[in-house]
């Protein structure tokens, strides 16, 4: 049975107090590798490698063009490790190896490249000033960071807060999530092989109540950047707020996804089922409620319900599977118990709403779909985190926006219309992060992505990505040479 120790200031290390826990495969219930389980006493060793990375040594007298170059280079080191890493993130969180290694991987590693670009363009300003007088700004990295990841896309969106953070200077601990230990440790071993200083990059795995609490907590930790629900968010936002750090929170959603009957049907049905059940619905900007205009209602959930019912589901590492495990039982039996709060609430089960038995002995969840939703009703509220659909009638573009936006999230929504004036109407209407116009589910390293309302606050990706890790610091210099003696002493 393989072990996993953690990584700390370059080196694998065991955990101070010795304890482990096992990482499972979902897609067999067999056991991928015994991870050292850290703790506060970790995460403190970590952020002082980290600290000292920051204050001295190579990393900290890069230049920012050498900054840049060694990120291209661990890229580089990436791209030939995409089979690797696509089969290690299948079987550590059972996502199909055609998502890892097509999407998520590649992904990944555009990012990295993106800001490998960015490095030396971080700049400040020269402020309007009288002649005596000389006004300009710094933008400078904030120091260490606490990054805390989920486990749906462990290597993207370890990645997104990673690469901002290294290309503005800064140094970085990861906390991986428990469900998902193993594909970050082979991302830092790669990146430390590429040459990334000792120190700069450290990972800890542990559970959130211990590890990834004494992280946001940590009073040497300049800023928290998190990915997960928004319940988890509060509480990250409370430990934080102790020493009144920085941070950035990328939370859960219920994204509408508006279908009006102009659209091009046949184009919002295979968008709208990749929308939803791409990663097992196990994403975050995932469009789970699905407004259908009233005058096509029916013919689009018949539609809908018998392609999503063609979804081959099935072993991770199979490339026909279309659709693998969700990520653990106790994801499974979420999902399971808001299927029978849909049903006992009115809603109609169209297809789906059990575990696929055929699959052998993972945990496997059929594409589900709900008709006659109520946008009321508990599954159309709440967020369910998996292969689970609400399809909800409106009649016009305003029941449609004041649906939609009858939400606490705000992360991403769908419009599919023919109507350009319609779409950008709505464009404007939705109250979210992300408006997909013809299309859902879509990502680029130079378009920012966050959230609205209790989908959080900050944004990663993009030029506007790097404002979260790097701070402002105004400079003023008298060119006068003058005394200023305002008390005549």
């Amino acid at each position: 049975m393989k072990k996993y120790q953690l990584f700390i200031d370059g080196k694998w290390v065991d955990s101070v107090s010795g304890k482990t826990f096992t990482s499972i495969n979902p897609a067999t219930k067999e056991i991928n590798g015994i991870i050292a389980e850290g703790d506060a006493a970790d995460v403190d060793l970590a952020v002082k490698a980290a600290r000292k990375a920051f204050e001295s040594g190579p990393w900290a007298s890069m230049s920012p063009s050498e900054r840049g170059r060694l990120l291209y280079r661990a890229a580089q080191k990436l791209w030939e490790n995409v089979d690797y890493l696509a089969e290690v993130e299948s079987n550590d969180n059972g996502l199909t190896i055609n998502e890892t290694k097509l999407i998520a991987i590649p992904a990944a590693i555009d990012v990295l490249e993106f800001y490998a670009g960015m490095a030396n363009k971080i700049q400040g300003d020269t402020l309007a000033s009288p002649a005596n007088r000389f006004n300009y700004t710094l933008r400078e990295p904030v120091g260490v960071v606490g990054a805390i990841v989920p486990w749906n896309f462990p290597i993207m969106l370890t990645m997104w807060k990673l690469a901002p953070a290294l290309a503005a200077g800064n140094t970085i601990v990861i906390k991986p999530a428990e469900q998902t230990p193993i594909s970050v440790l082979e991302l830092a071993r790669l990146l430390q092989e590429a040459g990334i200083p000792d120190g700069v990059i450290n990972v800890v795995n542990g559970y959130g109540p211990t590890a990834g609490a004494a992280l946001a907590s940590h009073p040497d930790v300049d800023k928290i950047a998190f990915t997960g629900s928004t319940a988890t968010g509060r509480l990250i936002m409370q430990a934080a707020s102790k020493h009144l750090k920085p941070i950035s929170l990328e939370l859960g959603g219920k994204s509408p996804n508006i279908v009006f009957d102009d659209a091009d049907i046949d184009a919002a049905i295979s968008g709208s089922l990749f929308g939803i059940y791409f990663a097992q619905g196990q994403v975050c900007a995932a469009g789970s409620r699905l407004f259908v205009q009233e005058t096509i209602y029916d013919r689009f959930v018949e539609e809908f319900a018998r392609k999503a019912e063609s979804i081959r589901v099935g072993h991770p590492l199979d490339p026909n599977t279309q659709m693998g495990p969700q990520v653990s039982e106790e994801q499974l039996n979420i999902i399971e118990r808001y299927v029978q709060i849909g049903k006992q609430e009115g809603a109609t089960l169209v297809t789906g709403g059990k575990r696929n038995e055929e699959c052998g002995n993972g945990f496997y969840y059929t594409p589900t779909v709900f008709a006659d939703v109520d946008n009321n009703m508990t599954i159309a509220r709440e967020e369910i985190f998996g292969p689970v659909v609400s399809i909800i009638r409106f009649k016009d573009e305003e029941d449609a926006l004041k649906k939609a936006n009858e939400s606490i999230y705000g992360l991403a929504s769908g419009v599919w219309t023919t109507n350009l004036v319609r779409a950008h109407r709505m464009a404007r209407g939705l109250k979210a992060g992300t408006v997909y116009v013809n299309t859902f589910s879509m990502l680029d390293s130079a378009a920012p992505f966050g959230g609205m309302k209790q989908s959080g606050f900050g944004r990663e990706l993009g030029i506007e990505a790097m404002n979260m890790y790097t701070q402002t610091k105004h400079v003023w210099v008298d060119l006068s040479q003058e005394k200023f003696n305002w008390y005549g002493l």
